[in-house]
């Protein structure tokens, strides 16, 4: 079962255009390119409906997988210090291969993050520069369920110590951003 929901992420990947710009080991991301799908006033900008934008998306093979007894701190530090060097991959990819004067923010979803408890994930982004804020399904309840069902079945299939702690009616989305300039101010000189 495992082996179907990963060729069905592969599957998506591509139809949503999810691409890897980056082979380094430590990479945890893939991008694709996008329009905003609302208005969003972030910090050094307003970003409007359409905008183009740079979508982030966790790459689920390269994520390390959790030990047994759960996350430990060894874990924790690897998986931070990984995704900021991705983050600096993305901006250099950013950089030199978009326009970066029409990109105008960068970020994306996730249901490994919640607003309400204010996570040390949730923290974590925020001093990474990102801003958090809450999702919005294009097809509301409705469509987030189902895409927290699919979060779900990729947990399930690449890191499955991680649901220990999660169950599916208990995840939430949520949306973290930055403008593209400061994007690249804060990661261009990393990679």
């Amino acid at each position: 079962m495992r082996e179907v929901i990963r060729r069905f992420d592969a599957f998506l990947s591509r139809q949503y255009g999810v691409f890897e710009f980056c082979q380094a080991e430590d990479c945890l991301l893939r991008l694709s390119l996008g329009k905003a799908r609302r208005p969003m006033l972030l910090p050094g900008a307003e970003v409007p409906r359409g905008a183009p934008v740079l979508f982030l998306h966790l790459w689920n093979t390269r994520i390390p997988t959790i030990p047994p007894r759960g996350p430990d701190f060894n874990w924790a530090i690897r998986i931070q210090r990984m995704f900021i060097r991705s983050l600096g991959y993305a901006a250099n990819y950013l950089k030199s291969n978009l326009d970066t004067e029409i990109t105008q923010a960068v970020g994306g979803s996730t249901s490994l993050l919640s607003i309400p408890d204010r996570s040390g994930g949730v923290r974590l982004v925020e001093r990474l520069g990102f801003t958090v804020l809450p999702y919005h399904s294009p097809l509301g309840r409705f469509g987030e369920f189902w895409e927290n069902f699919y979060a779900w079945w990729l947990i399930w299939a690449y890191n499955p110590v991680s649901l220990r702690r999660r169950s599916l009616l208990g995840l939430r989305r949520v949306e973290i951003w930055m403008a593209a300039c400061d994007f690249l101010s804060r990661y261009g000189g990393f990679g």
